[in-house]
């Protein structure tokens, strides 16, 4: 038995282990990249340990944070301090997912903004979305718990697109949380596959002897 989640209601364990499976399996998580969470009470919140099979999490797979840093913080996921900063500074905040999703991490290394060209896209996200500068990878832990809670503080959506890392979302509701991420991540894709077809039509260069 694993004694950080014990006390813990077993649904919200098997609600971020389906979710989890699920965002796996439709490559939003990396099998060992990535990470859920969801808040407890003003003080705490669950989130994924460090190293943990997202794709095959059960009880053992999850462990108990609070505010006051202890021992339990070692064997978190990497990115249980922004979680906590996400909660600390939104009370509104129930869930928090990171998403190192493919097609919009690719897309965040050659734009600064995210514009939608499909109506899902443009309906949820918006007209524009600036992709928030990761600097330099070597100090990025540092900085990102402060960047992600700024950044949010500074523009109205509950979703940030790290450039080179991928999304972080949050939100009062896990399926308002990961539909984000799914949204976000498919207007990359069509963005990507339109810039194919757009080269592929424009570019007279492929008729050339």
């Amino acid at each position: 038995m694993n004694i950080h989640t014990k006390n813990i209601d077993k649904t919200i364990v098997q609600n971020l282990s389906n979710v989890a499976h699920s965002l796996c399996q439709s490559g939003l998580l990396g099998v060992f990249y990535g990470s859920i969470s969801a808040k407890l009470d003003t003080n705490s919140f669950i989130i994924n340990r460090k190293g943990a099979l997202l794709d095959k999490m059960n009880e053992d797979s999850f462990i108990m944070l609070h505010d006051k840093e202890d021992y339990r913080w070692q064997e978190a996921s990497l990115d249980s301090f922004i979680h906590a900063n996400i909660y600390r500074n939104f009370l509104e905040s129930r869930f928090v997912v990171y998403s190192h999703a493919p097609y919009a991490t690719s897309y965040s290394l050659k734009h600064k903004t995210l514009i939608p060209i499909d109506y899902l896209g443009y309906k949820i996200l918006g007209k524009s979305n600036e992709i928030l500068d990761s600097r330099e990878y070597e100090t990025l832990y540092e900085r990102a718990e402060t960047d992600i809670v700024r950044y949010f503080k500074t523009h109205k959506t509950n979703f940030v697109l790290l450039k080179g890392c991928g999304i972080y979302s949050y939100g009062r509701d896990l399926e308002t949380t990961i539909k984000l991420i799914a949204v976000v991540e498919n207007s990359c894709k069509i963005l990507h596959y339109n810039g194919m077809i757009t080269h592929n039509y424009d570019d007279e260069s492929r008729f050339e002897i």
